[in-house]
């Protein structure tokens, strides 16, 4: 196709939010999200207590929620400064792609996280023979393999799309609906193939953790010792939490009625989840995890220290 084709559009324009002050909230919050999940991989890094499975995981998950972040945040901060909000049609495949698969990342990695801790659980004495290095490079490999085909997939199939002289994206980025929506032909089997791939992707995964955390709860219930029972709480009560924010946004956004929600509660979810999301895992992990709450604490008083030499 070529630019005198009417079925060709060139660049895409990005209507994002109408009320300055809900993106320049948002907006602010950014930084502390990419501050937050960088301090925990540098953390994670120094401290050689926290070199365990569970940890390598977590450092894949916030180099996820900032990758995602990243893909979608910048450039809703220059449309909010621009006078013209245009995107070009490659920009915007690009964006579809990469905010897809990290977000696909995101779902297996949780899912894989699931079954670390169902191993600590519910097979302690062999956690370390089962979660090899080995074995936890080619999880994590794997969740990236799977994110991008799907993302690839979805993506190719969008922008074959036509999409006549509709170049008008009601939403914050080219998410995957808002733009099959502009095409000018019946989208109803693009529809079934998202509603199929978000099932797979989606579902798949969450039916894992659900069935790791039956088995997990299972294993506590049988745990005679009160602070037994307490201590193995805690083992999933950080990555439980963030399962519940992580699927319920995603559930909510790509498995529902047609008409719900509406297009400024869409816009809204899509912020949460880009922005809050991954500040608010950080926080998760480091206010509920004993072993990360003294590995902050032995990192500032090694600061303190050397600061206090330095003054000296």
């Amino acid at each position: 196709m070529g630019p005198d084709n009417p079925m060709w559009v060139s660049e895409f324009i990005l209507l994002s939010l109408s009320n300055a002050r809900d993106i320049d909230v948002f907006c602010s919050l950014f930084p502390a999200s990419v501050l937050g999940n960088f301090l925990i991989v540098v953390l994670i890094k120094v401290d050689s207590r926290l070199h365990t499975p569970m940890y390598f995981f977590l450092t894949n998950l916030s180099l996820v929620d900032v990758s995602y972040a990243t893909s979608i945040v910048p450039q809703l901060l220059v449309h909010f400064l621009a006078e013209h909000k245009v995107i070009s049609f490659l920009g915007c495949a690009a964006q579809l792609f990469f905010s897809l698969a990290l977000g696909g990342v995101e779902f297996v990695l949780l899912a894989v996280m699931a079954y670390d801790r169902y191993v600590a659980v519910c097979d302690p004495l062999r956690y370390f023979a089962i979660m090899h290095a080995g074995l936890c490079r080619m999880l994590a490999v794997t969740s990236c393999v799977s994110g991008s085909i799907n993302s690839l997939m979805q993506t190719a199939i969008t922008f074959q799309l036509p999409m006549c002289t509709n170049k008008y994206i009601d939403h914050i980025s080219c998410e995957l609906l808002a733009v099959v929506r502009l095409a000018c032909v019946d989208t109803s089997s693009n529809e079934i193939v998202i509603m199929a791939s978000s099932i797979i992707l989606l579902m798949t995964p969450f039916c894992l953790v659900l069935l790791s955390y039956v088995q997990i709860i299972s294993t506590i219930l049988k745990i005679q010792s009160t602070v037994g029972r307490r201590k193995a709480f805690h083992t999933c009560a950080s990555h439980l939490t963030v399962v519940a924010l992580c699927y319920g946004t995603a559930i909510f956004t790509y498995i529902q009625p047609h008409s719900s929600p509406s297009v400024l509660q869409g816009k809204l979810i899509s912020l949460f989840y880009a922005i809050l999301t991954p500040m608010l895992n950080p926080m998760i992990y480091s206010l509920r995890n004993k072993e990360v709450k003294g590995a902050w604490q032995k990192l500032s008083g090694q600061f303190s220290g050397l600061t206090s030499k330095l003054a000296i």
